[in-house]
């Protein structure tokens, strides 16, 4: 194979293990009912794949090769190391045939009646015995395929410290035998609220990836709302679950319109409204509806989504109603108080009252320890000074701004307003 047939061999097993990674690892967990192990098997499996995919090409199901490549890898373990017979019928009852439609047929029998796996790792992953903090890093870890920088960046903490809490994670759930379940009744609510802000931050990665040289990970939303509609499905009279795929799915219409032809950024306002998608708009809509049905209309997820709906509704950038978005911010920061929803009602603030009184409030946060390397916290008063006239004191707040986030077309378009101020 000549070098740049073996290079885009390479471009496309990348793709293949970001899309297939997350649901290897679920698939992995159910059979051996061990994260670390799962993981380690997965590693292998892509390991074979970069020596054998450039020489054989990639296969027509690379994601049922892949599983089929851990799990025998999986047996040899088990082989190896002598473990009880039950474990090789676990994991490798049906392996003798690598026909992918065998492949489903075996995760189809051993699917419960939620019938996902990677449903099924979140809330294991989100058990009471985590500290919260931990079951969100791990989470987004094991299913939004972030790296351990990037969940730092998200949760504006060191990165040693999410190392350290994945890893503690993982022991944890393997010395408390943790089923590898969706659970029922008290246990599954008492789940729900971690397992639903696990699904927002990863959605919100892929909408507005905090690394790499894409503005987006598209797939990453996708994977987001796909779990939020499963989750719908299983809690019904649930109002935030509703709310928060509501959310998802209306700030998700505006994914086309985000970046012009090369990728760069368009901001909110300048989008050509024409190239939203007007189903996700409609059926965010109607999931807030429903949402607000259930008596949900208050709480964090639900304000959101009417926030995001505001923005829906106006057909044009000049229809927005922006005192009504102040005022949802306001309801928010009462409900869950945070430096970084008051840096968004602030922007909510200039749009409605101008930047004058914006500046004000973002003043009184600024300090705030928890925004010390949040680069949109410098972005924003930038522009606000900048719409002031005060020149000088905007290109700083640009150039911290843009020395602050890993994201390149971030850095790029932050670094062009200081230039341009």
């Amino acid at each position: 194979m000549d070098q740049a047939a073996e290079s885009r061999t390479h471009r496309a097993i990348n793709t293949v293990w970001k899309l297939e990674q997350p649901r290897l690892i679920a698939g992995l967990t159910r059979m051996v009912r061990d994260i670390s192990m799962a993981e380690e098997l997965a590693q292998d499996a892509l390991l074979v794949a970069l020596k054998s995919w450039p020489q054989a090409g990639v296969p027509d199901n690379p994601g049922a090769w892949l599983m089929q490549t851990a799990k025998r890898r999986a047996i040899d373990y088990f082989r190896h190391n002598k473990m009880a017979a039950r474990k090789l019928v676990e994991v490798g009852h049906g392996i003798e045939t690598d026909a992918p439609d065998h492949l489903e047929a075996l995760h189809d029998a051993l699917d419960d009646d939620v019938g996902d796996d990677l449903l099924r790792l979140i809330f294991t992953s989100c058990h009471p015995v985590l500290p919260p903090e931990s079951r969100v890093a791990l989470t987004l870890r094991l299913l939004g395929g972030l790296t351990t920088a990037e969940i730092a960046r998200a949760f504006l903490v060191a990165e040693p410290t999410i190392g350290q809490r994945i890893v503690r994670a993982k022991k944890t759930i393997a010395e408390a035998h943790i089923p590898f379940e969706v659970p029922r009744g008290p246990e599954r609510a008492e789940r729900l609220a971690s397992v639903l802000g696990v699904l927002y931050l990863i959605f919100n990665e892929g909408y507005s990836a905090t690394a790499g040289a894409d503005w987006m990970r598209p797939q990453l939303c996708e994977e987001a709302m796909r779990l939020g509609r499963v989750l719908a499905r299983l809690t019904p009279d649930e109002p935030e679950v509703h709310a928060l795929v509501a959310l998802m799915e209306i700030q998700a219409s505006r994914t086309g319109a985000r970046t012009d032809a090369t990728g760069e950024p368009i901001l909110l306002l300048d989008q050509d409204r024409s190239r939203w998608d007007h189903l996700l708009v409609r059926r965010g809509l109607d999931a807030l509806e429903r949402a607000i049905a259930l008596g949900g209309a208050e709480k964090p997820y639900a304000l959101q989504a009417a926030i995001a709906a505001c923005h829906a509704r106006a057909r044009k950038a000049a229809d927005t109603d922006w005192p009504r978005i102040a005022a949802l911010y306001a309801v928010l920061a009462q409900v869950t108080p945070s430096p970084v929803i008051e840096l968004n009602r602030a922007v909510a603030i200039s749009m409605a009252d101008g930047p004058v009184a914006a500046l004000a409030l973002i003043d009184t946060i600024k300090d705030d320890p928890a925004l010390k390397a949040y680069h949109l916290l410098f972005g924003v008063r930038g522009d606000m000074l900048s719409k002031l006239g005060r020149h000088d004191e905007a290109r700083r707040e640009f150039r911290k701004a843009a020395q602050l986030t890993q994201n390149a077309r971030e850095k790029a378009y932050l670094l062009g307003r200081a230039e341009d101020d």
